[in-house]
């Protein structure tokens, strides 16, 4: 019985939890431009506009293009710091490890209001460069905790082995270090990734409208009533996450990316 109830609970908090991407998906189904659930009519035409409005196709790409970027920003700064933090081992060395992980546990909008008052100082804001460029400092925690995991999990007797055959750190770094650590890479970047694609604040800071990306469409689009396009965009953002974590939890050791140990760890 106790077995039972304990589905009971646990399924009773998955559906709760669940409700309002049930209740927006719904809403993005709507055949009327209402926001009403359970939906009147069934239509994909609201999801079809995000591809054939020329406004929100440019705000996906945007989104798209701004995603990758600042991913990939994230990746590099995080390795070169994860691959020196793993090489020295100090106490001071944890100080690069604070400023990595500093901009994402600061509150968004302190972060953005920094960003923002630094790129208008130096006379770039509003440059679409500079969103990638935020983005990638305010998501390098990431990148940085999923590579320094796997930095962790290399055995340091094979990199002894390779210098001992006469390899120098580059020749190490390339075929050694990197084959290890390519799934944390792929991590870490699919993290900033997903999360780069959702967010507002700092894009919003650093670029205004001169770059917009779907969540500032969103809100933008507010000011001028609801449409079922925005649930629509909703949905879409859900299903590329669970994609994104569906293929790292399917081709990869998602809770040893997550930080669990293994078994030889405990």
């Amino acid at each position: 019985m106790d077995s039972v109830f304990r589905k009971l609970f646990f399924g009773a908090i998955g559906l709760f939890l669940a409700l309002p991407i049930i209740v927006v998906a719904g809403v993005s189904v709507n055949q009327k431009q209402s926001l009403t659930f359970p939906p009147q009519g069934f239509s994909l035409g609201w999801y079809g506009q995000i591809f054939t409005d020329p406004e929100w196709r440019n705000a996906l790409i945007a989104s798209l293009t701004l995603a990758v970027t600042s991913a990939a920003v994230a990746v590099a700064i995080a390795l070169p710091l994860a691959w020196f933090l793993w090489r020295r081992i100090a106490p001071w060395a944890n100080i690069f490890q604070l400023l990595g992980v500093a901009p994402f546990t600061l509150p968004p909008v302190i972060t953005a209001l920094g960003l923002l008052t630094f790129w208008a100082t130096a006379g770039f804001y509003g440059q679409p460069w500079t969103a990638a460029v935020s983005h990638g400092i305010f998501f390098v925690t990431l990148p940085l905790v999923t590579l320094s995991l796997g930095f962790s999990s290399i055995d340091r007797s094979l990199v002894e082995a390779a210098a001992t055959m006469g390899a120098d750190d580059r020749t190490i770094f390339r075929t050694v270090i990197l084959p290890l650590i390519l799934p944390y890479v792929v991590s870490g970047y699919a993290f900033a990734f997903v999360l780069s694609l959702n967010e507002y604040i700092v894009a919003y800071m650093t670029v205004g409208f001169t770059m917009e990306t779907l969540p500032i469409k969103i809100f933008n689009a507010l000011r001028y009533g609801y449409t079922p396009t925005m649930a629509s965009v909703t949905i879409l953002f859900v299903a590329t996450a669970a994609v994104v974590f569906g293929l790292i939890a399917r081709f990869g050791d998602l809770p040893k990316l997550l930080g669990a140990m293994s078994g030889d760890d405990k």
